[in-house]
């Protein structure tokens, strides 16, 4: 989950300034859906070398 909420601070809410509480929680949300409509990039941030079991 730390991948995932460093992949979405570093790609889709840096940088951004909101007026509203609502306004973070849409950016969010707008995000979020970004991100789950694409299982490439999930894979992608959930692939990491050390965590894999080889038996």
């Amino acid at each position: 989950m730390e991948n995932v909420w460093e992949y979405l601070r570093a790609n889709k809410l840096c940088a951004l300034v909101w007026d509203s509480y609502e306004a973070i929680v849409n950016a969010c949300k707008s995000a979020w859906t970004s991100l789950i409509i694409d299982p490439n990039r999930i894979r992608s941030i959930g692939s990491r070398k050390w965590a894999r079991v080889r038996l």
